[in-house]
């Protein structure tokens, strides 16, 4: 992206997710809702992070780099800095949610404690693998989405402790099927 096309994309973010509301971007209002609310708090920084790393400059990106150490530290929370996610990024409880730099993520995505979105580990060192997300997507707690070139579609609500490695249609509702069996000795 552009460095136009990045700042329009970090004030759409803040205004929908940190300032919450309907008016026009402001840096006052912006930063009077990061420190007045601390549930937008991690929000406000990552996409921060996520500016400063799309940047062009190698100090930008070394800043963004130290800026989610920190974050990952108090939040428990590791999205890395190059993950591209689109405004209304929910994450619910903040507790080992890891999402790789892979992922290309729409609108409204809400996830969940104990998930991870990542590709599995290669030799190769091939960075062409993707998992794309739509919009309206949902991740239930403690779910793995992991594969190359995965894309899961919009309108998607994945169930709680899924293993998803496959591609979904839009408009789906996935879940994996779970089986409890007890037995006495």
């Amino acid at each position: 992206m552009k460095k136009d096309e990045l700042k329009k994309h970090l004030y759409e973010c803040l205004r929908f997710e940190v300032m919450m509301s309907e008016k026009p971007f402001s840096w006052t209002r912006t930063l009077h809702k990061a420190l007045k609310c601390p549930d937008r708090r991690f929000n406000f920084w990552w996409r921060i992070v996520s500016f400063l790393y799309h940047s062009e400059s190698k100090t930008s990106k070394m800043l963004a780099k130290k800026i989610n150490r920190k974050l990952i530290q108090k939040y428990n929370t590791e999205i890395q800095p190059g993950t591209q996610i689109g405004p209304g990024l929910t994450v619910s409880h903040f507790l080992s949610v890891v999402i790789n730099e892979c992922t290309v993520i729409g609108r409204n995505f809400k996830i969940r404690q104990n998930s991870t979105i990542g590709i599995p580990g290669r030799t190769d060192n091939s960075t062409s693998a993707r998992i794309v997300i739509g919009d309206n997507v949902e991740v239930g707690a403690g779910s793995c989405i992991i594969g190359d070139d995965l894309v899961i579609g919009s309108n998607v609500t994945i169930g709680a402790m899924s293993f998803i490695n496959k591609s979904i249609p839009d408009n789906s509702v996935v879940y994996t099927e779970k089986i409890l069996v007890i037995r006495g000795k």
